[in-house]
């Protein structure tokens, strides 16, 4: 029997954008970050979020924004930044009781686009 995706582990759809909405709570709460999204649709911003999330979890769904690099140039965003946003995932997905080894996994999924995030 196949292994189960890190999509399926999370719980899928739902469960990956209750996730989301609880990170975007997060990073909404902090000074550091939340200036980002101050112009933002923040119920698009959960979407998009959920949908990256999905694709990168090897859930049945296709990802459609801009390229990592692209949606974020000219932000400026830091390192600091970075690994705050990083913080405010982990922490929801233990708030959403995530075991250890599939939280790093999708850090990891995550980190690997941080050369196109920072200093973008």
């Amino acid at each position: 029997m196949p292994e189960d995706t890190l999509y399926e582990r999370l719980g899928g759809e739902e469960s990956i954008e209750a996730v989301v909405t609880e990170f975007y709570d997060r990073v909404m709460a902090d000074d550091l970050v939340n200036h980002y999204f101050s112009d933002t649709d923040m119920q698009h911003q959960i979407a998009h979020q959920a949908q990256f999330i999905s694709s990168v979890t090897g859930g049945p769904v296709e990802y459609t924004g801009e390229d990592m690099h692209a949606a974020h140039e000219g932000m400026g965003i830091t390192k600091e930044e970075f690994d705050a946003i990083a913080g405010h995932l982990d922490d929801a997905l233990v708030e959403f009781d995530v075991p250890t080894d599939d939280r790093e996994h999708v850090l990891a999924a995550i980190g690997s686009y941080e050369e196109d995030i920072v200093g973008a």
